[in-house]
């Protein structure tokens, strides 16, 4: 059976818009998804990031959580006919608040997957209000826990493998540790990109202020530089099939450029198509 990705939606979150693309309507609240991906048709499910753990714990950064009942994280699942206990990783593009707040509700037979360095950024304090402590004290327990932790050193070791068809790489990009999960289906390569990208049109389709050609948007929360976060955006969009971030839906990729919107499965039906750019051609 070939590698699919279904989507889960853990809610929405209100926030400033420019902390999505850097300097877009400064001061201007935009709601936004919190997604997360199952990767099915494997020995077993696997997970990609668990959302963020209250509507209240993002009030610690000013946001707004709008979670409820559909949106947890045992209900999504059981769309696809899968248990907590099923889950056989738990991979986490990154740390951040709203990445890995439901960790504690799986067993300890669930192994966490993350590289190795974005455990040491979250507790060096450089992006601090983003690493809440309760979920960063529950992978602690996990790591002084036999087989609940794996951890991934991608600066070195390159891509690896998780099992077959299903490869994290490092994405040296937003945060110091972030990871990418490329995922091999019938229709190609298909990336979970974490946060590297948060808004399709305004970074990538109409990317806000920039003036060069092909020259895409950062974010404007990042812990990287601006030409890491636009290299690693570039890199994205020359290598996978379909690009899947946290707080968009997914993209359909042809020759570097967004051609098609997808909802709820990767790959699946196209729902929205986008007219021919002059952006990196093939």
């Amino acid at each position: 059976m070939p590698l699919e990705i279904k989507i889960l939606d853990y809610g929405d979150i209100e926030l400033e818009s420019s902390f999505l693309v850097l300097g877009h309507n400064c001061g201007r609240t935009r709601r936004v998804l919190t997604l997360g991906f199952l990767i099915l048709g494997g020995p077993y499910p696997v997970l990609v990031d668990t959302g963020y753990r209250s509507n209240q714990i993002m009030e610690t950064l000013g946001m707004r959580g709008l979670q409820f009942h559909e949106n947890m994280i045992e209900n999504q699942l059981a769309r696809h006919g899968v248990r907590m206990g099923d889950v056989r990783f738990v991979c986490h593009t990154h740390l951040h608040i709203d990445h890995a707040g439901k960790d504690d509700l799986f067993p300890m037979n669930t192994t966490v997957v993350l590289n190795r360095k974005e455990l040491e950024y979250s507790v060096s304090g450089l992006m601090h209000p983003q690493y809440p402590a309760p979920d960063i004290k529950h992978l602690i327990d996990r790591l002084h826990t036999k087989s609940a932790l794996r951890f991934l050193d991608l600066e070195i070791t390159g891509p690896v493998e998780l099992m077959p068809g299903v490869y994290c790489d490092a994405a040296n990009a937003h945060t110091e540790g972030s990871m990418n999960i490329h995922v091999h289906t019938a229709d190609g390569i298909a990336t979970i990109c974490g946060d590297v990208i948060y808004d399709f049109n305004d970074q990538i389709v109409n990317p806000f202020n920039e003036i060069h050609d092909a020259e895409p948007r950062t974010t404007g929360n990042h812990g990287t530089s601006k030409r890491a976060e636009k290299a690693a955006i570039k890199k994205l969009l020359s290598s996978s099939r379909y690009l899947l971030p946290v707080h968009d839906r997914p993209a359909k990729i042809e020759g570097g450029m967004v051609v098609g919107r997808l909802h709820d499965q990767v790959p699946g039906p196209v729902v929205q198509s986008l007219p021919q750019r002059n952006w990196f051609p093939a």
